[in-house]
């Protein structure tokens, strides 16, 4: 397959198999979702979805969590991982949210990413997810499938974010980057497949008979 073909046929496949792909992290609002994404930092969604009911009892709006104490943030996410660090940013940006943007979780990449423990893909995933504006979040898993499918040869997913955003058009973004996570988690892990067993990877490369040599972000 040439790579155009490449492109048209994940794009019709993922379609077909998950045409509605839900938000993987319970949330409410942006800010509940933006607290979720940035729990979910070397977590698993399924982890965080159990951790955050009672993080809203502490706290669900940035004016509430704002008054709580760094400790009292990392007694409940601690399952998460990573607790000191992620309770300190969860209790700086709801301060920042409340002393510069009247509470509100900013519809702006630029102005997320500005605060504590929002990285670009973090502040990608709040946009196409809480505000419906067109980004690509790539996290790993995106990263890893797309070199499998001979989308991208980047060394890194800023690089892999560029090339998949050029392959695409930008109304199919949003959805896309679920699709791919979710076929990722079902049929192309990073062990269930090397390159050379899902469906996806053996209609692309129907004669490759290595293991898809990945390189890691």
């Amino acid at each position: 397959m040439l790579k155009a073909e490449r492109v048209d046929y994940i794009h019709q496949r993922l379609n077909e198999l998950y045409p509605e792909p839900p938000i993987p992290l319970d949330h409410k609002d942006p800010y509940t979702l933006l607290v979720a994404v940035l729990l979910s930092a070397q977590c698993t969604d399924e982890r965080v979805n159990q951790v955050t009911p009672a993080l809203w009892q502490l706290a669900d709006n940035p004016f509430d969590m704002a008054k709580k104490t760094p400790e009292q943030i990392k007694e409940i996410i601690r399952p998460c991982g990573l607790s000191p660090q992620k309770s300190k940013a969860i209790a700086k940006l709801s301060q920042i949210l409340v002393e510069e943007h009247n509470g509100e979780v900013p519809a702006d990449m630029d102005e997320l990413e500005k605060l504590p423990g929002v990285g670009h893909k973090t502040a990608g995933v709040v946009m196409t997810q809480a505000f419906g504006q067109p980004a690509f979040p790539v996290d790993t898993h995106i990263h890893r499938l797309a070199q499998r499918w001979g989308l991208t040869n980047g060394k890194n997913v800023a690089q892999t974010e560029k090339d998949l955003k050029r392959l695409f058009p930008i109304e199919s973004w949003n959805k896309l980057h679920l699709q791919i996570i979710y076929y990722g988690r079902e049929y192309c892990s990073a062990r269930g497949c090397d390159g050379t067993v899902c469906e996806i990877c053996t209609t692309c490369y129907p004669n490759r008979k290595h293991p898809k040599k990945v390189l890691k972000p």
